[in-house]
């Protein structure tokens, strides 16, 4: 069974606490956590995994949304790095989930000509490191372009920014869509997920060793204990918070840095590629995404709230700014139709009070022993989500073990990956016969994959959902209906910011659409009008304080808008409302 729900979720916290007890309870329900979960349960193993807000709603669901080998170590002569994430990217694009990632090309500017030689090397050693351990290179191979042919490419582009450039591709993967694959998939081997759970104690027995944890239903209020032999923290910016839950102050550092991403609508720029560029705080991506573009990112210390990360005024000048600077329609601030703020954590060296015996390190995650029974891991990127998880799991059984039950996730497709292709050759048959454009038809192979059937058996038996959301034609009624049914949505924020995309990639948040969501999405949780009226003034609420953030000059006065709403569990605490949850 694939299918996230309501019922299941409460059912799998019943389970994690029957007292029969699991071999490793994953706390942190973003990429590494849950890729933890499916290794771990495709290795036979019993396990949780739980996270107190929803699925990817950290750093997980707020990335660049790429995968890629990462240029820069180049420069660094990291090789054995680049190699090892360049074969992730194949991977992911090839076998484990070819619906969520897939090639995008990027034009790398040259603005002096002695740059031609140096830049094409090591983007061709590039290319060749992806060929490396990988059936295939998953992607094309790179071409030098000249001044001419770039304003062929991207006619948008000042004439006067670079003397040509070099194009080369990377994969584009929807982040918050992968979590929630591999969330599913690892339940469709066993694992026993809930979102929207707290660890609010992290116990020990009488020696000193974890033996599990205590964790909070946050829909219900309802405390549980669940026994666990290992128990691992994929926490991310987090992380320091869970381990001091084991009463310790040992373990992994870890800091944040903000990194924030504006969307401009697809017609507004007039190009056929991603465009890389060097600033002096960050790396500038603008990014061809289905309708629209994805410009950013910044690169800044953040001491704020964790939960809540935003975009200010002058994150989004900054990137504006920066885009401008090559763009020859320069865009203003009108042009913004989303923005989204994400935390990396950014992992510092050396552990607190760890035996270097305990502690695994690579170049960019740490996997460490924090006490006995309670391991942390930390660093690393979405690119490289499986060998962090890989790297947690042998951690955890031990050298040997290990050996016996090995790593089975390089082999395993996620949900929907599995006939994807060929579903996609049945494109234009599946629009026809529902009526679809081929843009919708695209949308939905690139969300769903073949999971794709579910959707299709669901408007068969229901026509209605076969209609698109008014409001926000790019989306049908049967999205939000899978979302509940299969995607475990709790909420209307989490259908408009995870299940969808809603929230950011269409003016005004999707607000045109909530009332019709909240509609769907009350018939089948059962909420009554007092519920769904309440889920509808908790996401409009949020949307002013985002936007109020927005508007504020720094993190702290942005901080003070975006805290005026706190979140929906809030809203809902002692609120007579009805649910089937």
């Amino acid at each position: 069974m694939t299918a996230l729900t309501a019922k299941g979720r409460s059912t799998a916290i019943e389970a994690m606490s029957d007292g029969a007890g699991l071999d490793i309870l994953v706390i942190g329900g973003g990429v590494t956590g849950a890729g933890i979960a499916l290794d771990a349960a495709t290795r036979g193993l019993r396990v949780g995994v739980v996270d107190a807000q929803d699925w990817a709603s950290g750093t997980s669901s707020r990335s660049s949304k790429l995968v890629h080998g990462g240029l820069r170590y180049l420069q660094m002569l990291d090789f054995k790095l680049v190699t090892e994430a360049l074969a992730e990217r194949g991977l992911l694009i090839d076998r484990i989930a070819p619906h969520l990632v897939r090639p995008v090309p990027f034009l790398y500017p040259l603005h002096a000509w002695y740059q031609r030689p140096y830049v094409g090397a090591g983007i061709a050693l590039y290319d060749a490191l992806a060929t490396i351990g990988t059936r295939n290179r998953a992607v094309p191979t790179h071409r030098h372009v000249s001044a001419k042919g770039v304003r062929e490419i991207f006619p948008d582009i000042r004439p006067d920014v670079c003397r040509g450039a070099i194009r080369y591709y990377d994969g584009q993967v929807d982040d918050a869509r992968l979590v929630l694959g591999l969330i599913r998939t690892a339940a469709q081997f066993g694992a026993l997920a809930a979102s929207r759970t707290e660890v609010v104690e992290i116990t020990r027995e009488g020696n000193g060793r974890v033996n599990g944890a205590r964790i909070r239903d946050l829909e219900t209020g309802t405390e549980h204990t669940v026994r666990a032999g290992t128990v691992i923290s994929a926490a991310g910016v987090w992380t320091e918070d869970t381990q001091q839950l084991a009463g310790s102050d040992a373990g992994l550092q870890v800091l944040a840095s903000k990194g924030i991403h504006i969307v401009v609508d697809r017609k507004r720029i007039d190009g056929d590629s991603g465009i890389i560029l060097q600033t002096e705080k960050s790396v500038l991506f603008i990014i061809p995404w289905s309708r629209y573009w994805v410009i950013g990112t910044t690169d800044t210390g953040y001491h704020a709230d964790l939960t809540h990360p935003v975009a200010t005024a002058t994150d989004i000048d900054y990137v504006l700014d920066h885009a401008n600077a090559i763009l020859a329609r320069p865009l203003t601030r009108d042009d913004v139709i989303g923005t989204w703020a994400g935390l990396r954590p950014l992992l510092q060296p050396g552990t607190k009070g760890a035996d270097s015996g305990s502690t695994k390190v690579s170049r960019e995650h740490t996997v460490a022993e924090v006490v006995p029974g309670l391991i942390s891991i930390a660093g690393g990127k979405l690119t490289t989500y499986r060998v962090m998880a890989e790297d947690a799991v042998d951690f955890a059984l031990g050298k040997q073990r290990a050996k016996e039950v090995p790593s089975e996730t390089s082999t395993t497709p996620l949900v929907g990956a599995v006939g994807f292709h060929a579903y996609s050759r049945q494109a234009d048959r599946i629009a026809r016969t529902y009526g679809w454009t081929d843009a919708m038809v695209a949308h939905l192979l690139h969300r769903y994959g073949s999971s794709l059937a579910e959707l299709l058996e669901m408007v068969d038996t229901r026509p209605d959902l076969g209609r698109p959301l008014a409001g926000v034609e790019a989306y049908l009624r049967a999205e939000i209906v899978y979302g509940v049914t299969h995607e475990g949505a709790l909420h209307l924020e989490d259908m408009m910011i995870i299940r969808t995309r809603l929230t950011y990639e269409v003016r005004h948040h999707g607000l045109a659409a909530v009332e019709e969501i909240a509609e769907l999405m009350a018939g089948e949780l059962g909420w009554d009008d007092s519920r769904r009226l309440l889920e509808i003034d908790a996401y409009r609420q949020r949307c002013a304080a985002e936007d109020a953030a927005a508007a504020s000059p720094d993190d702290a006065l942005a901080q003070q808008a975006r805290q005026r709403h706190g979140d929906i569990l809030s809203e809902l605490d002692g609120a007579e409302v009805t649910t089937l949850a």
